[in-house]
């Protein structure tokens, strides 16, 4: 029995037809529907924003967190919506997505990136690690507060761990950052923030 091929979609055609019932994506031309986060998932990117916020309004910087805004890898039919993206609302006037789309497409209009970690995993490590690379963002974090990924990025026995990439000559160089240790974020160097202080914002013991 041959079975019927899935009709692939462009990004165009994504953004006229997707589903207003919730949170979606576009991976190489496939619509993906991001599960119903925990409670504890919430949380965290609750106090997160909030940190982040403080601190680039401290520092009178031109930065802003959008509700629903896209990132597409330039090279391929995806799109993500990210748990937090931080945009330079300088570089914005460059974006060709952002007026009518609301979709960032170069590293420039990133400084930060945040997914925080739940059951499909393995996107936010592998898929989204690379793309976010190939894009140019200059810092990713993967705040894995459950413990849900693989034991070579968060030890044996697992353990609640934030993973910060940073771009160093278009590479992503990683530091890993569990219980107390404190955060150490090229964007916001000033930052006072443990990896515990954001682990227990989602009622998670690491």
């Amino acid at each position: 029995m041959i079975q019927a091929q899935r009709k692939l979609l462009t990004f165009a055609e994504f953004t006229q037809c997707k589903p207003e019932d919730g949170r979606y994506e576009l991976h190489d031309g496939v619509i993906i529907k991001m599960p119903q986060p925990l409670g504890g998932h919430e949380e965290v990117i609750g106090f997160l924003v909030t940190k982040l916020v403080v601190e680039y309004e401290r520092l009178q910087l031109p930065y802003f967190i959008p509700k629903t805004a896209l990132v597409k890898p330039p090279e391929n039919e995806s799109a993500y919506s990210a748990d937090i993206l931080l945009l330079n609302r300088q570089n914005l006037i460059n974006e060709p997505l952002w007026q009518k789309q609301s979709t960032v497409v170069y590293g420039a209009s990133v400084p930060l990136i945040v997914e925080v970690v739940s059951t499909n995993w393995r996107d936010d490590y592998f898929k989204k690690r690379g793309e976010y690379e190939a894009i140019g963002i200059q810092e990713y974090w993967l705040v894995d507060y459950a413990a849900l990924g693989g034991r070579e990025f968060i030890g044996k026995p697992k353990q609640a761990t934030i993973l910060i990439f940073s771009l160093d000559e278009g590479e992503y160089q990683v530091k890993k950052f569990q219980g107390d240790d404190l955060i150490q974020s090229p964007t916001f160097p000033e930052l006072i923030l443990t990896a515990q202080q954001i682990f227990q914002a989602g009622n998670i013991t690491p």
